[in-house]
């Protein structure tokens, strides 16, 4: 059997950067620290390295189709397949940003929904039977959820939405963002807020589906990492970037047959609702 393999997004700092010090001890198979720039994803290796571990790292951008499908067919030239993605990357404007709503929810949604998208649709098809896919998201997603009329609450609760309903709503709230018809539609004002909702429905109908695939035993997930010390929160979080991944990880390592969690939202290793 071909090796194992794991791939983390976005994980040259921060949480990411954790998850994949966390894989190596524990994960069975190669670890790919993947960053858009080269130079800071090599840094990384060389400081996981010092502490006696050994990832490999891949250039991957989010946002740029070439390079996620660079990533995608040097993983089915050198292994196989995959047994392990972690989507981890993803963007969020500073509270102090004079950025207009319309700006934020663009590039917003562009990254953490349509972004983490794209690297699903390419690297979906070569996960291997007991694949795990952890999709980072937010409590955030939760509390802006709350904000939604209860009409858009329940567009995305829906328990049959497809990846085509969810991809219309997320981009009607962009458009909404940008002709300042949001909140007359019923849409909260949080452009991250509202890309992580994105993430939780996502994953929902991602596990859907792929529960009725012929490969068997393959698991999708969200999950809150927590309030974490990193620049993503101008290092405002009490957790430490170790502490934060502790969730991602414990998806990351479900053993072979888990029935729980399974297309669920989970934080502190606790399944939630996230919808509600």
């Amino acid at each position: 059997m071909s090796k194992k393999v794991a791939v983390v997004t976005g994980s040259n700092k921060g949480i990411g950067y954790a998850i994949v010090r966390g894989l190596c001890k524990k994960f069975d198979g190669d670890v790919y620290l993947t960053a858009r720039n080269e130079e800071l994803g090599k840094q990384a290796v060389k400081s996981l390295n010092s502490e006696g571990l050994s990832p490999k790292f891949h250039q991957l951008d989010i946002s740029d189709q070439a390079s996620i499908n660079r990533l995608r067919d040097f993983l089915k030239a050198t292994y196989g397949g995959l047994d392990l993605l972690v989507n981890n990357a993803g963007i969020a404007y500073k509270e102090s940003s004079t950025a207009p709503l319309a700006e934020q929810a663009e590039v917003t949604i562009k990254t953490n929904y349509f972004g983490t998208l794209a690297v699903c649709e390419a690297l979906f098809p070569i996960l291997r039977t007991q694949a795990r896919v952890v999709n980072v998201s937010s409590m955030v997603g939760t509390f802006t959820i709350k904000k939604c009329s209860k009409e858009i609450r329940a567009k995305f609760a829906n328990s049959k939405l497809t990846i085509d309903e969810l991809t219309t709503l997320m981009n009607d709230f962009v458009q909404a963002a940008k002709n300042g018809s949001h909140e007359s539609k019923g849409y909260a004002t949080s452009a991250y807020g509202m890309s992580k909702i994105g993430v939780s429905a996502l994953s929902e109908i991602q596990h859907r589906q792929l529960s009725a695939d012929p490969r068997e035993d393959i698991i999708v997930n969200a999950c809150c990492p927590g309030y974490v010390d990193t620049d993503m929160t101008s290092h405002k979080g009490h957790k430490t970037i170790d502490q934060g991944a502790d969730t991602p990880l414990y998806l990351a390592l479900l053993p072979p047959g888990t029935k729980s969690p399974a297309g669920n939202f989970v934080s502190e290793r606790e399944i939630k609702n996230w919808s509600e």
